[in-house]
């Protein structure tokens, strides 16, 4: 992490932004203009120019050095850093590059720097054909003021204007690299900040996918659930209309009605907690995944019947369609297990992997009547629910199948 840091720490060194050059630049620029201005006072102050065998332009070259310095330290926080601006902007570009031009006279490796800082800004504003051209005539001017020394060779005047285009030409190819990363860095920023814009819009959709599955889902129970206790309603009123008519004539088959009413209410308000139970949201109270799972096991306990929950393997990242299948996965075994099996015990487990997660329910009840699996619409439905999102659902007979006894719903649901 603290090699990363030092990446985007250096990154802010070579960056471009809102026109300004990097600030690598700049301290190039300020430090080599502090050491001209230091080298052209130490030499106006100690220097006697009249004295013998002194080049007589070099008083002239030293008086111009002074001027431009002045003039590029002026033109410098002007300067424009990014193409086509506008054209009093280009002027002062262009203003610049004449100025250092003029420094290539006094010599120097800092003013070499600050002509190699214009050769960048030429490259950024003019384009390569400019750069290149404000590189060529400053190592021209290098040879000419070079030729102008007495004291200096042919073979010398080459070699100096020589070198003055090498450092033009191997700062420009910094700048090139240090304005290609600034606009690798400007792209990078756009598309991770499109790139959240889309996961939080994503992040949207998702919510409300999932709100739409839970209305959905709540609804088709809501008219099972109508259905069911509808069906027992029904019977009973009968029931109770019959023994209206009994309880003169036949006393007895009145109390019968009454008392098979009475039992039907019973197993209607069973069957009404059982669906109150399956309508609870599947993040009950804050939890999620194998807690949420754990709390519908659960629920469904009671003094007859025990019911255990094992997990075995971490949880994975588990989506909110798979996690809903899970969940009435459970619901379903419980149900069917309570409802139908007479079972002492039933045991749900989880096995998670990377990959799926394979839920089971499996009882010691007095397991399924032929033809149940295939044509039940619990478990048909659970079906098609389970091959929705990929995956598999096996029924059939529990680890007490030579006794006929037990049952086991087992779904494999891949991520």
């Amino acid at each position: 992490m603290r090699q990363a840091r030092s990446m985007r720490d250096l990154a802010g060194w070579v960056r471009f932004v809102d026109d300004r050059p990097p600030l690598v630049l700049r301290v190039f620029f300020w430090g080599s203009i502090s050491l001209i201005a230091l080298n052209h006072l130490a030499m106006l102050l100690t220097m006697d120019f009249t004295a013998p065998g002194t080049w007589p332009l070099f008083e002239t070259l030293a008086y111009v050095g002074v001027g431009a310095l002045l003039v590029a330290m002026l033109l410098w926080p002007l300067l424009p850093w990014r193409p086509d601006p506008p054209a009093s902007r280009l002027a002062v570009t262009v203003a610049f590059l004449a100025v250092t031009l003029a420094l290539v006279s006094t010599g120097g490796l800092a003013a070499l720097l600050i002509v190699g800082l214009a050769v960048g800004n030429a490259l950024v504003v003019l384009g390569l054909r400019g750069a290149l051209g404000y590189a060529a005539v400053a190592g021209l001017i290098g040879f000419v003021i070079s030729m102008l020394n007495p004291g200096q060779s042919l073979l010398g005047a080459v070699v100096n204007g020589l070198l003055v285009l090498l450092l033009c030409l191997v700062l420009l190819v910094v700048v090139v690299a240090m304005f290609d990363s600034s606009r690798r860095a400007e792209e990078t920023g756009r598309l991770l900040a499109d790139l959240e814009q889309a996961h939080a819009e994503l992040a949207r959709y998702a919510a409300r996918s999932r709100d739409l599955a839970v209305a959905e889902e709540r609804a088709r129970m809501a008219r099972d659930m109508h259905d069911s206790v509808g069906h027992y309603l029904t019977v009973i009123n009968v029931g109770l209309q019959n023994a209206q008519r009994y309880r003169t004539v036949r006393p007895e088959a009145a109390w019968d009605e009454v008392s098979q009413a009475q039992t039907l209410t019973l197993e209607a308000l069973t069957d009404t907690r059982r669906w109150v139970r399956a309508l609870k949201p599947l993040r009950m109270d804050g939890r999620a995944g194998p807690d949420a799972l754990r709390a519908l096991a659960e629920s469904f306990g009671s003094a007859g019947t025990g019911v255990a929950f094992t997990v075995n393997g971490a949880w994975p990242d588990v989506d909110e369609g798979r996690e809903l299948v899970c969940y009435r996965v459970v619901q379903e075994g419980l149900t069917n297990a309570l409802r139908h099996s007479g079972a002492r015990h039933v045991e749900v487990a989880l096995d998670c992997t990377a990959e799926r997660v394979e839920v089971t329910v499996s009882d010691d009840g007095a397991g399924a009547a032929p033809g149940a699996t295939a044509n039940g619409f619990g478990l048909r439905g659970l079906r098609e629910r389970v091959r929705g999102v990929g995956g598999e659902l096996d029924v059939g007979a529990g680890s007490d199948a030579v006794a006929g006894r037990g049952f086991t719903l087992r779904a494999t649901v891949p991520l």
